[in-house]
């Protein structure tokens, strides 16, 4: 039997800040980079940032448009749907910082591009 050696960063949570010039739906119409910006100041601010911790990351379309703006949550794959910072905040305490998934905010899990 091997020893598994800890993840680095016990979660990541990634924006989708994708913005689309076709004029087609994205999370870049809605907030996403503010909503981003909050999230990792708040995520520092309370200590949870860094290994054995928390990343906040950016990241390109993740196809769930139809869904927007969107984070998920790894390592769980917990996929948000989120308004404005208030949510954000929610998210941070909640999720990732005492694990507790906020059902409210979850993404229908049927919503695609």
């Amino acid at each position: 039997m091997s020893d598994i050696t800890p993840p680095y960063f016990q979660r990541h949570i990634f924006f989708c800040l994708n913005e689309r010039t076709n004029g087609e739906n994205c999370c870049a119409q809605h907030g996403a980079q503010k909503a981003f910006e909050h999230c990792k100041m708040l995520v520092k601010q309370q200590g949870l940032a860094g290994p054995g911790k928390v990343r906040v990351n950016k990241a390109g379309c993740f196809d769930r448009c139809a869904a927007g703006p969107v984070a998920v949550v790894y390592p769980e794959g917990i996929w948000y749907s989120y308004v404005d910072e208030a949510d954000i905040d929610e998210i941070v305490e909640s999720h990732l910082k005492n694990g507790q998934v906020v059902e409210r905010l979850l993404a229908p899990p049927e919503l695609g591009r």
